[in-house]
């Protein structure tokens, strides 16, 4: 099964882009991140015509979420059960018998500000559900954007981003109590250099390799033992007017 993440930073702008990938690598499962489109607007007959069915939630100009897939998902959940949120960041979904958790986490603006404190708060919602969730499945996927790099590894410059919000110790240490109730970070798995999946648009971020590798495949470690290859496909990147990130892709033996 192969399983891919993409925050394209507004489907209305890059459904070509997505399009023209589903074409050329025929995943699966692809969960989109910053759709930035309200449900009624979704382009489903666009995507049914690639190939794929979809499900969604999604807002005007901000957040949404989608995964698209070849099989019909169902277990459809758009919000932690303990948590009522407005903005539209998370969406779940059970396809064939794997289970897939499609996430938008918070960006949390600057360390200190509410929006931080907002994004702490989520990810705290975040561990109880996966705590949840994680005795449920036999094959367990949390994936997307999540605003965070894991380690000094996924950084370009540490020492700049040291303590900056993405990159923060109490950020980290939130994705750590996750991968702590037993999830597995695939890409780290099976590759052990600095890759990143998100540049900045400003001062040639991407052509000079400025990046962070924020966008994760989480496994539980059933699962995880299933992935025989994790790649970041940088080639989106230099579309034009393409996103700031770029799709994961994993491969599952089933």
């Amino acid at each position: 099964m192969k399983i891919a993440t993409w925050n394209v930073n507004s489907l209305n702008i890059r459904l070509q882009h997505v399009l023209q990938w589903l074409s050329e690598h025929q995943p699966d499962v692809l969960a989109l991140q910053e759709t930035k489109v309200l449900d009624d607007k979704f382009p489903i007959e666009a995507i049914h015509e690639a190939g794929y069915q979809v499900v969604f939630s999604g807002q005007k100009t901000y957040n949404g979420v989608a995964i698209l897939s070849k099989k019909t998902a169902s277990d459809i959940v758009t919000d932690f059960p303990s948590f009522t949120d407005p903005q539209r960041r998370i969406l779940g979904a059970t396809i064939n018998d794997v289970r897939v958790l499609n996430l938008y986490v918070p960006n949390g603006s600057s360390v200190g500000s509410e929006k931080y404190a907002y994004k702490l708060d989520w990810l705290a919602h975040l561990e109880d559900y996966v705590e949840q969730e994680i005795t449920k499945y036999d094959k367990f996927v949390m994936l997307g954007d999540f605003n965070i790099a894991p380690a000094d590894l996924d950084v370009h410059d540490p020492a700049a981003w040291r303590d900056a919000v993405l990159c923060s110790q109490k950020e980290r240490a939130a994705l750590e109590a996750i991968l702590e109730l037993g999830m597995i970070d695939v890409f780290r798995e099976k590759h052990d250099d600095a890759q990143y999946s998100w540049w900045d648009y400003r001062q040639a971020a991407f052509r000079r390799n400025l990046g962070l590798r924020i966008d994760l495949i989480l496994a539980n470690a059933t699962y995880a033992e299933q992935c025989k290859q994790i790649l970041i496909d940088t080639a989106p990147r230099k579309l034009e007017r393409p996103s700031d990130h770029a799709p994961v892709v994993a491969s599952f033996s089933s």
